[in-house]
């Protein structure tokens, strides 16, 4: 080989190595885009879901069809409902094979619908073949199909789709209303014996109430424990504001999607209980903010069969829920709620997530050992969320004979922060506590205490930072702790397997809510199948356990003790106390 033809060899192997560099590199921030567009679309921030996604699908690979089906989410969800309906055209073009198929099907069929675009529209849900999905189908048609006012436009389109029920059922329904043509009538119930349908509806009996507006109670409240070992099974009831019965152009792509991530949280928990050999039977009651459809779910005599309860999530309904439960010795989970009030003189109730005042306590007994210097710093942002546990934590720290030197309510730009801090060389703290919900006050927090020259450790809440937007520096250049209850350790088998199982079923990757639900039913769901809820001794999770959050441990009140303090290690977040 000449020397030139080594030197050539040589160039396109160097070449060779950064054209693979390139590659990984590009297809990195490929993933990092797809999945910050994903987190986009969950937290309802739709025009930046969609700049992050269209390079995506822009890019093409193996994130390009996802990435297609969530630009359209996004734009369904901001009623851009042509927009929606041209992106899901092309993603089933170019991807025909696509795995997650009917889900794209669905949303152009919401799509359709939304813009009256009636026969595209069944055109879709036609292919639809999912038991699951088909039953969501069901839903949209009977809200859609029935803004059909034209008869004939109808009848056409129930002879182009006859294998469409709840589209005969319509047809059905607006020529008994309507018309008085022998043709139609005889339309009519060819098509009611065809398909089953019932024209005169059958009077429902009223809700029974009980009297004073209290819900019932047996008078003999029963051993859940017992109950549950005996008949092999364990029932859950499940009080969400799911909103069904108002499907919208947020229903199906849940605009309310934490209640969904919750329930498919505890989906796949009922799965992984079966597979232990724990039967559970989900029973999903649409409750929102009303006193009176609580009242008539609970007065129903099979609701007491339930021998656990997850929810209301509003606070008149869960004070009816909570009273049930107790008169009727149900153990019940407030899944998402941190008032410990909830919890106060109602042995049956528990707090899934620790409470304000847990976590302040806990995080006080942390910076107790953080350092010797007993004078602490306390700021807060904007909402009262952040006011209470600033407040929670305050008092914590005095009852441990800390000094409080700065008490504040912190917003805006770095130097606006810098500016209201009251902090001298004489009053420097050992460290500084920082509540705050908004994810760029904390980044603007660590800039004002740099200006200030202070350089104590900060624990801040998991929240006041954007984890996807903040870069490494800004974890690493000052001693720094998050307190953080939703803190997904990433680095966890079961972590890991539980993304992938949730990716793989729903197309999605899982919020913490889903971890939540999952965790909830699956550490609630083995105690009442084990027969160990009244034994408080052992009401508690370890770190060797499958939880994907934190645990639970209930060992001293029903309020959740474990509240996890995170650092990060240069290469993830970790879990420190």
């Amino acid at each position: 080989m000449t020397r030139n033809q080594s030197a050539v060899l040589i160039i396109c192997w160097i070449g060779t190595l950064f054209s693979t560099a390139s590659n990984a590199q590009k297809t990195k921030d490929i993933e990092r885009r797809y999945k910050t567009g994903v987190r986009f679309v969950q937290l309802g921030d739709y025009d930046r879901a969609r700049t992050e996604l269209q390079p995506v699908m822009q890019r093409g690979g193996s994130y390009a069809p996802f990435a297609y089906y969530y630009f359209a989410d996004a734009s369904y969800r901001q009623k851009r409902y042509e927009a929606a309906r041209v992106t899901l055209k092309e993603l089933i073009d170019r991807y025909p094979n696509w795995l997650k198929k009917e889900e794209a099907y669905y949303l152009a069929a919401a799509a359709a619908y939304e813009q009256g675009l009636y026969d595209e529209g069944l055109s879709y849900t036609q292919l639809i073949n999912d038991p699951e999905l088909k039953v969501e189908v069901d839903k949209m048609e009977q809200t859609f199909l029935p803004r059909i006012s034209d008869l004939n436009r109808l009848k056409g389109l129930q002879k182009q789709y006859l294998k469409n029920k709840t589209l005969a059922h319509t047809l059905v329904d607006l020529i008994q209303r309507t018309s008085s043509d022998k043709d139609d009538l005889e339309l009519s119930d060819r098509l009611s014996n065809r398909y089953g349908i019932v024209v005169t509806p059958v009077a429902k009996a009223p809700a029974t109430r009980a009297p004073e507006n209290t819900p019932v109670s047996q008078p003999n409240p029963i051993n859940r424990n017992e109950r549950v070992r005996t008949k092999g099974y364990v029932n859950v009831g499940v009080l969400f504001p799911f909103r069904i019965n108002r499907f919208s152009t947020t229903e199906r792509v849940r605009a309310n999607q934490y209640v969904f991530d919750l329930y498919e949280g505890m989906k796949l928990a009922k799965a992984k209980l079966l597979s232990e050999g724990i039967v559970v039977n989900l029973f999903a009651y649409d409750i929102d903010n009303d006193a009176d459809q609580t009242l008539e779910v609970i007065n129903n005599a099979s609701f007491a069969q339930n021998d656990l309860l997850i929810g209301p999530l509003y606070t008149e309904p869960n004070r009816l829920v909570t009273e049930f439960a107790a008169q009727n010795n149900i153990p019940i989970i407030n899944p998402i709620a941190t008032t410990r009030e909830l919890i106060t003189n109602q042995p049956n109730a528990y707090l899934a997530q620790p409470s304000t005042t847990q976590q302040a306590l806990e995080t006080a007994m942390f910076a107790g050992e953080l350092t010797t210097n007993r004078r602490a710093a306390v700021y807060f942002g904007l909402s009262r969320k952040d006011s209470l546990l600033a407040s929670s934590y305050q008092a914590a720290l005095k009852a441990k004979g800390f000094k409080i030197v700065d008490f504040r309510k912190l917003s805006g730009k770095a130097v606006t922060m810098a500016s209201a801090m009251k902090l001298t060389d004489d009053n420097k703290p050992g460290h500084i506590f920082f509540a705050s919900s908004n994810s760029s006050d904390g980044p603007a927090v660590l800039d004002a205490l740099s200006r200030r020259a202070v350089s104590s450790p900060l624990i801040a809440t998991y929240p006041a930072f954007d984890y996807f937007k903040n870069s490494l520096a800004t974890f690493t250049r000052r001693e720094l702790y998050l307190v953080a209850p939703e803190f997904m350790d990433m680095g966890r088998p079961a972590t890991e397997i539980f993304q992938e199982t949730y990716l793989s079923k729903r197309n999605s990757i899982p919020s913490t809510f889903a971890a939540q639900g999952h965790d909830m039913l699956l550490f609630f769901g083995r105690q009442l199948a084990k027969g160990t809820m009244n034994n408080r001794s052992i009401l508690r999770t370890d770190d060797s356990d499958d939880y994907i959050l934190s645990g639970f441990n209930y060992t001293q009140s029903n309020d959740n003790q474990v509240v996890p303090i995170i650092k990060f290690d240069g290469e993830r977040f970790v879990k420190i106390n």
